[in-house]
């Protein structure tokens, strides 16, 4: 079963969620350059579990321990980087009751029919969340790398249980639009509890979360990222383009359910004149004075911020019985999930979401720079 992607940068990810750890092989990653441990640390604590009262209650410190990769001056020495996480807190016994009988909403059922009992089922195995947090390792070193080109990535609960934040002034490609959506991004890296840029949204979110968990139930939401400094040209047409590359890698975050860039399936109730945008010259260079595309047009960069929108989906660990079917039996069955679960995957994902979408970038940058 391969759990890799990248072409010029790649990343294989390995583990399941009960595992002694989960980690990831980086290969591709340019010798020479220093790896700040101490940022990559706390990226990567952003995803912990455990910390917020709408998270699953399961503790783990996530403390990511480089075992190869780099030198002794903390450099990328051109060989493959390899990082774990430990496993320090499963409790597998929560699982004993479902290893015959699927979750809805979960993979249990297509793992099943797929390896025939073979598959590890405990916390979701190779499928769970518990994977995200390599690749917030893989990532969070893509983002340092990308830093270094002048290329910045962020990302924001765009919408979580219907209740929607202000948007990244990304449509608006003018000196004045980039100057907002730079304070939009850098207002993001304050460290706020809920990571939406208006605040007051983020607490009615908060409340509508813990209102769901109290009725056993989860929601789901929208993560909106943005990469800003892409040069034009970056990228490949049809197969490989930056949309391509990108959608690949967000599809292998558990939960996501939909992608769509700059103006998605809203471009279906536009007409061209309104959807297109036009160029001008700015300081010598053909620039696009809109940005609807989302900063592509045939799989190649245009030079405008890279806007991206994840749809993720509820959490299917219900607290209330579901029907299901008894695979040993053929038969009915009546399943209530127990353990430790969040309420919601949102708030968890954006680091995850940043991650991925610089790993995608940073790969395209490698593997098909602007000529």
């Amino acid at each position: 079963m391969p759990s890799s992607l990248g072409t010029a940068l790649r990343v294989s990810v390995f583990g399941q969620s009960h595992s002694p750890a989960v980690g990831c092989v980086v290969e591709g990653l340019p010798a020479g350059m220093r790896v700040d441990l101490d940022e990559l640390a706390a990226f990567v604590a952003r995803r912990a579990p455990g910390r917020d009262p709408w998270s699953t209650p399961r503790k783990e410190p996530d403390v990511p321990r480089i075992v190869s990769g780099l030198n002794p001056d903390g450099e990328t020495c051109g060989a493959p980087l390899a990082a774990i996480i430990e496993n320090t807190n499963t409790r597998s016994v929560d699982y004993a009751n479902i290893t015959g009988v699927p979750r809805p909403g979960h993979a249990d059922f297509a793992a099943w029919a797929k390896w025939h009992g073979a598959q590890d089922v405990p916390g979701g195995g190779h499928f769970s969340g518990r994977l995200t947090g390599p690749l917030c390792v893989a990532g969070g070193i893509a983002l340092q790398w990308l830093r270094s080109q002048d290329v910045s990535v962020r990302a924001h609960v765009c919408e979580l249980a219907g209740i929607a934040d202000e948007p990244f002034r990304a449509y608006d490609n003018s000196p004045e639009g980039a100057r907002v959506l730079a304070g939009q991004m850098a207002s993001l890296a304050d460290g706020r509890r809920v990571p939406t840029l208006d605040q007051a949204a983020g607490e009615r979110m908060v409340e509508a979360v813990m209102d769901a968990r109290s009725r056993k139930d989860t929601v789901g939401g929208v993560v909106e990222c943005v990469a800003c400094g892409m040069p034009a040209g970056t990228g490949s047409p049809m197969f490989d383009g930056i949309e391509n590359v990108m959608a690949r890698a967000l599809f292998g975050i558990p939960a996501v359910k939909g992608v769509e860039f700059g103006r998605g399936f809203e471009v279906a109730r536009m007409t061209g004149t309104q959807n297109n945008d036009p160029y001008e010259v700015r300081d010598g260079a053909c620039v696009p004075a809109t940005n609807n595309a989302g900063g592509i047009l045939g799989g190649i960069t245009t030079g405008a911020p890279v806007l991206v929108r994840c749809a993720i989906k509820p959490i299917s660990s219900v607290m209330v019985e579901q029907d299901s079917v008894d695979l040993d039996r053929m038969e009915p069955a009546r399943l209530k999930v127990h353990g430790r679960h969040d309420t919601t995957a949102v708030l968890r994902a954006v680091p995850v979401v940043e991650a991925v979408c610089a790993l995608a970038l940073a790969d395209a940058l490698l593997a098909w720079p602007a000529e």
